[in-house]
């Protein structure tokens, strides 16, 4: 037993360097995520070095909690890149967003292109109570757009943790699977992280975010791995590459 406690890895040490981050809050002031420019800039840096290199931060857009347009998003982006360049961090930023799955979602991208994380790959969530009616009909409506859904944090959904033919059913939907970087140590408490382990066992993970959202997050970056099937995340992380610049 004592082997196996010594030869679990640290979550900071099985990140790669050059790693492409697809799922932050770090535009200031927009969401829940960094509260100030000041807050983002220490992130960034933090996250630097971890082995962090590019990011494409996602901020919520969420019909009447946060009602961020493409436009209101593009603004804070121009505005957060030019103080990053003020202060001499080079490294790619971008922005892209989450989008959550409801009913003003179809109307969204029917009028407007949605911002993807690269091409036609879009960030998706849902709410954390329970998934809207109609799923399976805007995962269908969004892939008739020519978008590829990326849903977030899939082992988050607490209401899926006991019916994992649920899981299967939306990669059969088309979906692709985020998993969130602090799920592996605990972060958001045990039956998330057992949601997280059964996902990588059974291959269902496709890339990995962080979705750091404040200076709090990065001291989880130090903690123990606590999956069973932990080997499966250097390839997850490492396909992130996909969305390099």
């Amino acid at each position: 037993m004592i082997f196996f406690i010594k030869n679990i890895p640290i979550l900071k040490d099985i990140i790669p360097d050059n790693y492409i981050d697809i799922h932050s809050h770090l535009l200031p002031g927009i969401d829940d995520g960094s509260k100030s420019i000041e807050d983002t800039i220490v992130i960034i840096e933090e996250m630097k070095k971890i082995g962090v290199s590019e990011f494409i931060t996602t901020p919520h857009v969420m019909n009447s909690v946060w009602n961020n347009s493409k436009t209101d998003i593009e603004s804070k982006l121009n505005f957060t890149q030019n103080k990053l360049k003020e202060h001499g961090i080079t490294n790619t930023f971008k922005a892209a967003a989450e989008y959550m799955l409801d009913n003003s979602f179809v109307a969204q991208f029917e009028q407007e292109p949605l911002l993807t994380l690269k091409e036609n790959y879009v960030l998706v969530e849902m709410s954390y109570l329970n998934p809207p009616m109609n799923l399976f009909d805007i995962l269908f409506e969004l892939q008739v757009a020519g978008y590829q859904p990326i849903l977030a944090h899939p082992e988050r959904y607490n209401f899926y943790h006991h019916s994992h033919n649920a899981y299967k059913r939306l990669k059969t939907a088309g979906c692709k699977f985020q998993l969130n970087a602090l799920s592996c140590v605990g972060y958001y408490g045990p039956e998330v992280a057992k949601a997280a382990d059964f996902l990588l066992k059974n291959g269902m993970i496709d890339f990995a975010g962080t979705d750091i959202h404040h200076k709090k997050h990065i001291e989880f970056f130090s903690k123990k791995i606590v999956l069973k099937n932990h080997i499966c995340l250097n390839e997850i992380f490492q396909n992130n590459t996909f969305f390099k610049s």
